[in-house]
């Protein structure tokens, strides 16, 4: 998957495409808005990830070009600027999503993944998600565990389809307080292991395989290997 970096700041960017190509993305980077607009014309990136602030042509211009050529990747805008009205600004003009800086790479991360998930380009994502004996409907927003449905609130299946989407996949506190609660969180409340918690008493109390597993240091994985 391929994402195009526009910006200026080279130590802002360096950052940015070690830490995506760690992540497994292809990467590109684009230090002037006419760069990034002639690479997003002819790479036909998954998605952009514009600074607002650039030398000569300016994200929201770089945007606004975008979408009036017709080209609809995501475009995730960072901004030093915090305002309402840059925000919104930005939004009307193509924008897909905002994120202020200084910034934390994880919830970065989970604002990229939540915007290829929705993003236009993508393949439609499978309405049955499947681990071993659990099964979550999507369409339905249903979850059964050996066939026997479980009650769960919007927050938990939400918690639930982000592990269960990349099973095996170890999600830190971090993004998944970025992808299922958004920006309303302190990150450091408990709020994730509150929720851990009543996921495990609902999905794996009862069962012999647990599926819900905590990686001391690091966040939660769900899959079913036995450790």
């Amino acid at each position: 998957m391929s994402i195009l970096v526009v910006e200026d700041d080279a130590r802002v960017g360096d950052f940015l495409v070690r830490g995506l190509r760690a992540e497994g993305y292809q990467v590109h980077w684009a230090r002037t808005g006419d760069e990034g607009l002639e690479a997003a014309r002819t790479g036909a990136p998954l998605l952009m990830i514009l600074d607002l602030m650039l030398p000569g042509l300016g994200g929201l211009e770089v945007c606004r070009t975008l979408r009036a050529e017709g080209l609809q990747m995501p475009v995730l805008m960072l901004t030093a600027l915090s305002s309402l009205e840059d925000k919104v600004h930005g939004l009307r003009l193509g924008a897909d999503d905002y994120l202020t800086k200084p910034f934390a790479f994880d919830e970065l991360l989970a604002r990229i993944e939540a915007l290829l998930r929705r993003g236009r380009t993508q393949q439609p994502r499978p309405n049955q998600l499947q681990v071993a004996d659990l099964v979550l409907d999507r369409e339905r927003m249903q979850a059964r565990r050996a066939g026997q449905p479980l009650a769960l609130t919007a927050k938990e299946l939400a918690f639930l389809e982000l592990l269960m989407g990349a099973p095996g996949k170890v999600h830190s506190r971090e993004r998944i307080l970025a992808a299922v609660w958004g920006t309303h969180e302190d990150p450091l409340t408990n709020v994730v292991d509150v929720y851990v918690r009543r996921l495990r008493a609902k999905v794996d109390e009862g069962h012999p395989l647990q599926l819900i597993k905590t990686v001391r240091g690091f966040g939660y994985r769900l899959d079913d290997s036995a450790d």
